[in-house]
């Protein structure tokens, strides 16, 4: 009686050795499902790739007939206007400082931007005006054009590279000074 059933406070356990061949026979089980799924999905897949491949020629055989698309008419050419370039390098100013005097001339005739650049107070409108009369010369020389009749028709102004300072701070401590440099050029065109 005790081999088979263990008391413990008068009540009656049941004997561990069948809970153990239940779950064995689970586990058994569950591997057997496991394969057998493999099997069944190994077996679709050859039939899903068979059936795609025996779909893929007939969709190639009729092809969409596409239609042409239209011819863009020739556009009327303007006649061309001759562009005289020329810039300035490694100009000793800010790009940003000098921007703000380019968006000023930009368009304007060459007579009122040498008027606006002779009195503006920034110190570039120098190094600008420069560089306009420069163009305006090349359209003489080069070109054969009326410098008074020519317009600025593009102005750029680009960075630079820029040269690193260092000054003597508190505790010891050097901070960065960063002297900037721009890239200017003009592009003047004849009225019209």
């Amino acid at each position: 009686m005790a081999d088979e059933k263990k008391t413990t406070g008068g009540k009656a356990r049941k004997p561990a050795a069948k809970k153990p061949a239940a779950k064995k026979e689970t586990a058994a089980k569950a591997p057997a499902k496991k394969s057998a799924a493999k099997k069944d999905t190994a077996a679709k897949k050859p039939a899903a790739k068979k059936e795609t491949a025996a779909k893929a020629p007939a969709k190639k055989e009729p092809a969409k007939e596409t239609k042409p698309k239209p011819k863009a008419k020739p556009r009327e050419e303007a006649p061309m206007r001759p562009v005289v370039r020329a810039s300035a390098r490694y100009v000793r100013v800010a790009p940003r400082k000098a921007r703000l005097v380019a968006d000023q001339v930009r368009g304007l005739p060459i007579d009122r931007a040498r008027a606006l650049l002779q009195f503006s107070p920034r110190s570039v409108a120098l190094d600008i005006q420069k560089l306009i009369d420069s163009a305006a010369s090349n359209a003489e020389n080069n070109h054969e054009l009326v410098a008074d009749d020519m317009l600025i028709s593009e102005i750029t102004v680009n960075e630079g590279p820029t040269l690193r300072r260092y000054r003597p701070r508190a505790l010891g401590r050097a901070t960065r000074i960063n002297k900037r440099t721009s890239h200017i050029s003009v592009a003047l065109t004849p009225e019209d």
